[in-house]
């Protein structure tokens, strides 16, 4: 079982640009990067989606998503301060796990990132249905791209591609005044439903406050939209070594952003229901309708008479979305950058422009976009997979966090989350319990979305060039087998989509037990500390303060 013996062995620099990443972005625009991810399509449908799967208990699905994303939040915020490099999320189980466990998270979380901008896109489509009908249709219960409607969206994902290639400062520029207006109209619309109507009554109607029990309650924060809604928090993280201050400025963006998101959806979820009219309750809350559907609050708000905050909202449709697709084109960039920067992929991927872009992994990810459209071609079916892989990402986070504080004392961290040992297995009990509510049917093609992953890996390894990959770090790996197979056995035996074999609470006290006990296993095959190390002297040097904002910095410290 060969791990990495001499720094050489690392993965180089890439040696063919001479321009590095700029230090464009400061504490506001980098708050508002992760504001910006956060507050996208997910306000649009999740307080919609949420109560049609859990009545008014809803707001118990939000509130529990707020305590397990502020978990991961946290995590993210102390990793980001002491590490802060670009695509960092997929890149710190590499330095606590080596090579293996480092292309897995890498894949994982490029999977999640590049499928985001193609559902926003459709998200801002479905909405543009309600005066361009011939951008959706209907297709077993769910709203879809037409072909005009699939035209429309590749010319939408081109925008994004072509703003990334200006430039970080471009970006930063054009994310802060689209995030305001983001963050302008939700609460323009709450306080205003709020003030119109408002029937309290709603809140016990139609079988009551918790009409599905807690399995409603768990089924809306996985495929109902509440984690989806608040993922985005780590964006900060991505796009870190571009900041100013990134010691600094990284763990205030993040859990800033987080906080924010939180207010804003669980009141958006007591303005939906509140706002509705009790007829619309009269078949339950699994068949909530009403007109205007297919873009929720500006029915509403047509529903109540208020019909120029509904002019807004659509407008709000092309703007919200657009501001997260145009964002996350940026971070999947960025993750293929990491992935390409270790040696897992192919030097091109690294190759930074004279504005410091990545710029065949931004046009990599406008081909995904498109591709993606194909499978999934509507908003709610993309929703479950990149929910579910998003959170095994997630997972794999807290499980870096706790070994590089072993790996590691004695980095500085700006942020240092209290609490450690109890949050990071808890955050990896919370993510892992995310990704089982997601469902059988998501689960097993998140599985074979990896099995793909080390196809390719297994590809490049084979004819790829092997100066410049990392030796192969089985041993750190060795908790990947049992943990991919047991979290895909349980969800197929559980109660989601699956078998239904496993009792109601016992499969939630199984997936928690089987966390902690793959969790421990982590820890102890982690990289020796020496060999962290290695890893860890190949950060990209982002972190020297005396760098001027917007100097040009090193990719990366040679031994």
């Amino acid at each position: 079982m060969s791990t990495i013996e001499t720094t050489s062995q690392l993965s180089p620099a890439p040696t063919e640009s001479t321009h590095g990443f700029r230090r464009d972005v400061g504490i506001v625009g980098l708050m508002f990067v992760s504001l910006g991810s956060i507050i996208g399509s997910g306000w649009l449908f999740g307080a919609l989606y949420a109560a049609q799967q859990a009545g008014p208990a809803a707001l118990i699905s939000w509130g529990l998503g707020a305590v397990f994303m502020l978990a991961l939040a946290l995590i993210h915020a102390e990793l980001g301060g002491a590490y802060p490099v670009s695509g960092g999320t997929a890149r710190f189980p590499h330095y606590s796990h080596g090579s293996v466990v480092g292309y897995t998270i890498g894949w994982l979380w490029w999977v999640g990132a590049a499928t985001v901008a193609p559902i926003e896109v459709e998200a801002a489509l479905q909405y543009f249905t309600h005066y361009v009908s011939w951008l959706t249709k209907t297709s077993g219960g769910e709203t879809v791209l037409t072909g005009q409607g699939y035209a429309i969206a590749v010319l939408l994902m081109a925008v994004f591609t072509v703003v990334n290639m200006l430039g970080v400062r471009w970006l930063a520029k054009s994310n802060t005044p689209i995030t305001s207006w983001k963050l302008a109209i939700p609460v323009l619309a709450l306080i205003t439903l709020m003030a119109t109507r408002f029937h309290g009554a709603n809140f016990h109607a139609a079988g009551g406050f918790m009409p599905f029990g807690f399995h409603g309650v768990f089924s809306a924060m996985a495929t109902g939209g509440v984690i989806f809604a608040y993922q985005g928090f780590e964006q900060a993280v991505q796009l870190g070594s571009e900041s100013a201050n990134p010691r600094r400025n990284i763990p205030v963006a993040v859990i800033g952003a987080m906080i924010l998101g939180v207010v804003i959806y669980v009141l958006l979820q007591i303005a939906f229901i509140g706002a509705l009219d009790p007829a619309n309750l009269s078949h339950g809350w699994s068949k909530l309708a009403f007109n205007g559907l297919v873009g929720p609050f500006a029915g509403l708000a047509t529903a109540v008479g208020l019909s120029w905050l509904a002019i807004l909202l659509y407008v709000d449709a092309a703007i919200s979305p657009g501001g997260t697709g145009l964002l996350y084109t940026a971070t999947s960039a960025r993750v293929a950058y990491g992935v390409s920067h270790e040696g897992w992929w192919p030097r091109m991927f690294s190759r930074l422009s004279a504005r410091g872009i990545p710029l065949v992994s931004t046009v990599l990810s406008f081909l995904i976009g498109i591709v993606i459209f194909l499978p999934f071609p509507g908003w709610q079916s993309l929703v479950k997979l990149i929910t579910a892989a998003s959170s095994l990402s997630y997972g794999f986070a807290a499980v870096a966090a706790a070994s590089l504080r072993l790996q590691d004392p004695g980095r500085d961290r700006p942020f240092r989350l209290p609490g450690m040992w109890v949050l990071a297995p808890f955050g990896f009990v919370v993510a892992n319990l995310v990704v089982y509510w997601s469902g059988w049917p998501t689960v097993w093609r998140v599985e074979v979305a990896l099995a793909i992953g080390f196809a390719v890996f297994a590809g490049y390894r084979m004819f790829g060039d092997r100066g410049r990959m990392p030796r192969l770090d089985l041993r750190p790996a060795l908790w990947l087998p049992p943990y991919l197979v047991g979290i895909l056995l349980i969800s197929y035996f559980g109660r989601y989509s699956g078998r239904n074999s496993i009792p109601f609470w016992w499969d939630i006290a199984l997936v928690a037990v089987f966390s902690v006990a793959i969790f421990a296993l982590a820890l102890v095959v982690r990289l020796p500390d020496d060999k962290a190390q290695r890893y860890i002297e190949n950060l990209d040097p982002m972190f020297e303060d005396e760098l001027e904002p917007g100097a040009d910095a090193p990719l990366s410290r040679e031994a």
